[in-house]
């Protein structure tokens, strides 16, 4: 808290001096909570248009959560049930998504997508160059997006990828779940985005007519 004379921090932009006085001015709470559930809907109407994107590129399969849509209050608590769930459903998995780059963390969901990705290629030929990309991109040290892992299981993919096989990340991918499911996915039930989301909307009162 500053008081009468105190000195005003450079970075502060709401300082107005008055007289020998120094006033902090600071956003409320629900301005704040307003701002960051913007910026998290931006994020996640990203993450739903790519996913639209390539849903219509893969569309073979058909009826398994592929609600693009804003769920229910009863669907999005349904997430709270088990991490699998929330992954499952193409809306929460964006919303996670938006989440964990709030957090700077998305790297973790990053890399269980590739390595989904990874495990249905069936060409010999590109399962060696997602290999080797998910090891840069990944794996490797100083790698952009590189992930919390252990120094042996590093040195176990990089034996690995050079006969590239499905396996390649298992167990880092099992880490990284791990992670997610014990760290972030709690955080994210706690977030006030996914509260909005199981929030139900008021009722409206009804004149009864007699």
């Amino acid at each position: 808290m500053f008081h009468a004379g105190a000195a005003c921090p450079p970075q502060a932009g709401g300082c107005v001096p008055r007289g020998s006085h120094v006033w902090m001015v600071f956003p409320a709470s629900s301005e704040l909570q307003a701002v960051h559930i913007k910026d998290w809907k931006t994020r996640l109407s990203y993450f739903l248009q790519n996913s639209s994107s390539s849903a219509k590129m893969k569309s073979k399969k058909a009826g398994k959560h592929h609600s693009y849509f804003r769920p229910s209050p009863e669907e999005a608590q349904l997430w709270s049930e088990a991490f699998d769930e929330l992954l499952a459903n193409k809306y929460g998995l964006a919303a996670f998504r938006a989440f964990l780059k709030s957090e700077f963390c998305e790297e973790n969901i990053e890399f269980w997508l590739a390595c989904e990705d990874f495990k249905k290629t069936k060409s010999p030929q590109k399962l060696t160059s997602k290999a080797k990309k998910i090891y840069n991109d990944f794996i490797e040290k100083e790698a952009p997006k590189e992930i919390n892992i252990d120094f042996q299981t590093k040195n176990m993919i990089a034996q690995n990828i050079q006969e590239a096989t499905h396996t390649c990340f298992s167990a880092a991918q099992k880490r990284v779940y791990s992670l997610m499911e014990n760290n972030s996915y709690p955080r994210f039930l706690e977030s006030q985005f996914y509260q909005e989301l199981c929030k139900k909307p008021p009722i409206t009162r009804v004149a009864q007519a007699t």
